[in-house]
């Protein structure tokens, strides 16, 4: 097996074994990843790279969107609001190419992505109402 499907194979693996609460940091570090990566490409004038990024962190969003559910602790609509907040501002700037717009967004969403590693390091945060994104 070659280098590329090893590494294809650990990530298949490691998806499939995850905790709740470790998905949903996987999913906000891949949030803060994307984002990262469209400024770049914003500042760089690439909008192939910063649209393909800029999809792939509202498709993140959504899932977090879609997955939260909103019963299980006070401060879930106010997180729903959030992330309804954030893929609009994502889709704007994608249609806008404005890297200051994304930058706003990593701001908002990487307090959160704290919140959630902390709250996914205590003890007993394998239960679903801890992982809820």
């Amino acid at each position: 097996m070659n280098q590329a499907a090893l590494l294809a194979k650990f990530r298949r693996e490691s998806l499939a074994t995850a905790s709740p609460a470790q998905l949903l940091t996987m999913l906000y570090d891949r949030l803060l990843l994307d984002l990262d990566r469209a400024v770049a490409a914003l500042e760089s004038g690439d909008r192939a790279a910063a649209n393909e990024q800029l999809g792939h962190a509202q498709q993140i969003v959504h899932e977090l969107r879609c997955s939260l559910d909103v019963s299980v602790w006070d401060g879930g609509p106010q997180l729903l609001e959030i992330y309804t907040y954030l893929y609009s501002e994502l889709v704007s700037a994608n249609v806008a190419h404005d890297a200051a717009r994304v930058a706003a967004c990593r701001a908002l969403v990487s307090p959160l992505r704290d919140a959630w590693h902390q709250a996914a390091a205590m003890p007993g945060t394998g239960t679903p109402a801890v992982a809820v994104g």
